[in-house]
């Protein structure tokens, strides 16, 4: 991404926590989900997730990807499989049957609980952590791998009450967990990516900056988009208040007197883009992105 740096130094307690019980029970853990927005596959990805998932085999589920621009988010897919990732792309929207990532699932453990087997321990289910950025899906994704036969299982043995067990079929239970971040977002084009996908709250970043952010984005990499949904064709920062009236006047946000509502047009573009009135974007490009 770019040089730009931000010092956004902001971290609820409940995420610190869940990671701290996340390590603490790691010992219960067998493979872990790790979810990411196919719209920001660099962005979305929590930075520190190695530091308390350790070296459990996972796999990444790349979700919404229905909503993605599929040739900018395969570069992405390629490089996490280069990097020994396995990498599941999913539009949960649309895909009930989650049979193939159980499968794999179950492939991937076949080698060590035929170790355990050998060393007379009992039969058990895969235990799966669920974990992601906020908003990128998990909830979706675990309503889709529960169906209607899912029974809570309570709390294992060590386990507190913010970690609860889900049991998935006759082989599996999940581990749902609050989505998280890291503690400092030092790159200003991630968490403007963030913000812009709602995986951070609306008031960490300016929402004008936000939906600066959306309207230069669109207009870089996808200006046929910018101009069909919103009605314009550039954006920069001497015309981004005649974009967004503009944008209002297209869209009704008019309050009395006739002036542009500039409120509204905030909601009206972010809406847009986080509910995928705006689709087959990604945020992340490939070429540009710091690692």
């Amino acid at each position: 991404m770019n040089e730009n740096k931000t010092n956004i130094n902001w971290y609820p307690g409940h995420m610190a926590k869940t990671k701290r019980l996340i390590a603490e029970n790691s010992n219960l853990i067998d493979f872990v989900y790790e979810v990411v927005d196919a719209r920001m596959p660099y962005s979305s990805k929590v930075r520190d997730i190695d530091a308390y998932i350790k070296n459990k085999p996972r796999i990444m589920i790349m979700t919404k990807i229905d909503l993605c621009d599929r040739k900018v988010t395969n570069e992405w897919i390629s490089y996490y499989e280069e990097n020994g990732y396995q990498v599941y792309p999913v539009d949960l929207e649309n895909t009930t049957n989650l049979q193939e990532l159980i499968r794999m699932t179950e492939q991937r453990m076949q080698e060590e609980f035929q170790k355990r087997e050998s060393k007379g321990m009992k039969a058990r289910k895969i235990r799966v952590l669920v974990v992601g950025a906020p908003n990128v899906g998990k909830s979706t994704l675990i309503n889709r791998l529960v169906g209607k036969k899912a029974v809570s299982v309570g709390n294992r043995p060590g386990v507190t009450k913010q970690l609860s067990w889900i049991r998935i079929s006759d082989t599996l239970e999940l581990l749902d967990t609050p989505g998280i971040l890291w503690p400092k977002l030092e790159e200003a084009e991630v968490a403007l990516n963030l913000a812009s996908l709602t995986s951070i709250k609306e008031e960490i970043l300016p929402i004008e900056d936000v939906v600066y952010h959306i309207l230069s984005t669109l207009e870089k990499y996808y200006p046929e988009k910018l101009k069909d949904r919103f009605g314009i064709e550039t954006v920069d920062e001497d015309t981004f208040e005649d974009a967004l009236i503009t944008i209002g006047q297209k869209r009704g946000c008019i309050v009395k007197g006739g002036s542009v509502d500039y409120d509204k047009v905030y909601a009206v573009v972010m809406n847009d883009v986080k509910s995928g009135l705006v689709p087959k974007i990604t945020f992340d490009h490939f070429h540009s992105a710091k690692f």
